[in-house]
């Protein structure tokens, strides 16, 4: 989700430090690799799914809602269409007047459901300090073509190896949604380019990832200093 608010800091350390704790003791009660794979991955997938739930009630709880007037209802859409992306949207204002459902179904089947109420601010922020981690510079090429770089950034406490794992994983994640294999079924190649294009950006800041360009720019060699032309 783009404008969430991010976990902070400690809590994505203990989040990998658990990961790898797993990855570790994985292989020894599991010695099937493939078997170990599986619940790794699993698991995983559920900490993501978490994380994003607790990021989307955040959302909910910051979102103002002094009324439940059509623009007003619109403008709260709109923020919800930028936070998730390619999700379905359903706003539906309860009967008694005092706040509006919202369920939000993303395209891998992820599912989330809350209630703002209606209030004329979002309630005042914790006092507890966020802290907000940088993203770098992550770029990225393909094998197959190495001066074509593709400007990514990272957050600070990601490795480059994580940012690649995890990019991988989600480039999976998005081919096997619905939308991935809507786009198959419509003939759309299934390769980096286009989804580094079509992927949400949500989806890419679950992972600490960032899209600065959609398309690609060439490498380019610099001549030596000094150097004079013929």
């Amino acid at each position: 989700m783009a404008k969430e608010k991010k976990l902070t800091k400690s809590k994505r350390d203990e989040q990998a430090q658990l990961l790898d704790l797993l990855r570790t003791i994985l292989p020894k009660v599991a010695p099937d690799p493939a078997l170990a794979e599986k619940i790794y991955s699993a698991f995983e997938a559920e900490l993501r799914i978490k994380n994003r739930a607790v990021s989307f009630e955040k959302l909910c709880e910051r979102i103002p809602l002094p009324d439940l007037d059509a623009k007003t209802l619109e403008e709260v859409k709109q923020q919800l269409v930028t936070s998730f992306g390619d999700a379905d949207l359903d706003l539906e204002p309860n009967e008694d007047g005092k706040g509006l459902r919202v369920d939000v179904s993303l395209p891998d089947g992820t599912q989330f459901h809350s209630r703002i109420l209606v209030r004329p601010n979002a309630p005042e922020a914790s006092d507890e300090p966020e802290v907000t981690l940088k993203f770098v510079s992550f770029p990225v090429c393909l094998p197959g073509d190495q001066e074509l770089i593709w400007a990514l950034a990272k957050r600070e406490n990601l490795a480059s190896d994580e940012a690649a794992i995890a990019l991988h994983k989600i480039e999976d994640d998005f081919w096997a949604s619905k939308t991935g294999q809507k786009l198959l079924r419509d003939r759309v190649e299934r390769s980096f380019a286009e989804f580094i294009t079509r992927v949400p950006a949500g989806l890419l800041g679950d992972v600490g990832l960032k899209r600065h360009y959609k398309l690609p720019e060439p490498l380019k060699v610099l001549r030596a200093p000094g150097a004079r032309k013929e």
